[in-house]
């Protein structure tokens, strides 16, 4: 139960540190081009970080819990224990902590699953992986999400500026500043449904661990209680959770808003600044870009990164304008972080199993 208690509390910990981390995703643009001040713009993301857990337990506006599932499943629970998932965290937590330190947007997500599936490498070998295919699939999206939010965001930024050639400059400047509180929003809304799913995916694995390996109670045994995770076979012989205890939803969430409270600004400054020059009118398509992928992403359950998306869409504004407005060095960086941030926390991860089970014996 020790252990169990520890997993949680470093998965929530997780959280709260992806949501100051990740928290340039949402509010760097509005920011930069000061519709907001730094601190109106947290307590504006954090609060729809927050609000999206109440249109995904109700499945309004087609907001489910499908990403949690996924990562949930990636690995086969019946073959790892709780000193896997516990070695995962700890490598995913220094990883974000080293990325933020540095400055740099890398995804919080692929750390998360990275670490994950590297502790239980080492345990198990490549067997333990369930389900290769979402494994494939989430590395597909660390290229498939910055290309979908640059396309989406060129578009929209050639659209807008094609509808208002004609429009007064400073009256079209003040609406894309009050649109962009929108889209702010909108994006937010993508981020939390996305980013905090995923550590209840982790928590879910470890409740499944413990409740089939301690306990002894079959995973698709629905019973009272806070480690009430039922999981059943799918119609292709896949793991699928099919229920997450509610304490575990509210908790992840609320993690999550906590920690966008508590800025992350020196990402912002990455993010706002470093990558191209922003207007309100490119924030705007930014924006949306990256929330109508993170909406269609998480519709389909595949678990993206919300960094990826959006530094892609702002990649797509700076386009728009000229070839020369990306500062290509700074891109060209954090496309390296991206591409290391599975294998160097996988391989971390495996390093701190070992170390556990060099003690635990």
């Amino acid at each position: 139960m020790t252990i169990l208690i520890i997993v949680v509390v470093l998965a929530i910990l997780f959280d709260f540190i992806n949501g100051f981390h990740d928290a340039a995703n949402s509010i760097a643009t509005v920011v930069s081009t000061k519709v907001l001040s730094p601190f109106k713009a947290v307590l504006w993301a954090a609060f729809f970080n927050a609000v999206v857990l109440v249109l995904c337990q109700n499945k309004w506006l087609g907001f489910e819990f499908k990403v949690a599932d996924a990562v949930a499943k990636i690995v086969r629970t019946e073959a790892i224990d709780l000193y896997v998932i516990l070695a995962g965290l700890i490598a995913a937590i220094a990883w974000n902590l080293l990325t933020w330190w540095l400055g740099i947007p890398s995804s919080s997500s692929h750390t998360l699953m990275g670490g994950f599936a590297g502790a239980a490498i080492a345990k198990a070998g490549f067997g333990v992986l369930a389900d290769i295919g979402k494994l494939y699939q989430t590395v597909a999206f660390i290229f498939l999400a910055p290309l979908i939010g640059l396309i989406l965001s060129y578009i929209l930024t050639v659209i807008i500026l094609h509808l208002c050639k004609r429009s007064n400059p400073s009256r079209a400047d003040k609406w894309f500043r009050k649109l962009q509180l929108v889209s702010s929003a909108l994006f937010s809304l993508g981020h939390g449904s996305n980013d905090a799913q995923k550590v209840m995916g982790i928590i879910a694995a470890a409740l499944l661990v413990y409740k089939t390996q301690v306990l002894g109670i079959p995973k698709d045994v629905s019973v009272t209680g806070w480690n009430n995770v039922v999981a059943i076979m799918d119609t292709h012989g896949k793991q699928k959770i099919t229920h997450i205890p509610t304490w575990v939803e509210v908790s992840c969430f609320m993690a999550i808003g906590i920690g966008t409270l508590s800025g992350g600004w020196r990402i912002i400054k990455t993010m706002g600044t470093k990558i191209t020059k922003v207007t309100p009118l490119e924030g705007v398509s930014a924006e949306t870009a990256g929330a109508i992928t993170l909406y269609a992403t998480q519709a389909l359950g595949i678990p993206v990164s919300t960094t990826h998306t959006i530094t892609g869409a702002i990649v797509g504004v700076g386009l728009s304008k000229r070839l020369s407005a990306v500062r290509w060095g700074v891109t060209i960086n954090l496309f390296w972080a991206w591409i290391l941030t599975i294998p160097v926390s996988a391989l971390l991860a495996a390093l701190i199993f070992t170390i556990i089970r060099a003690f635990i014996g």
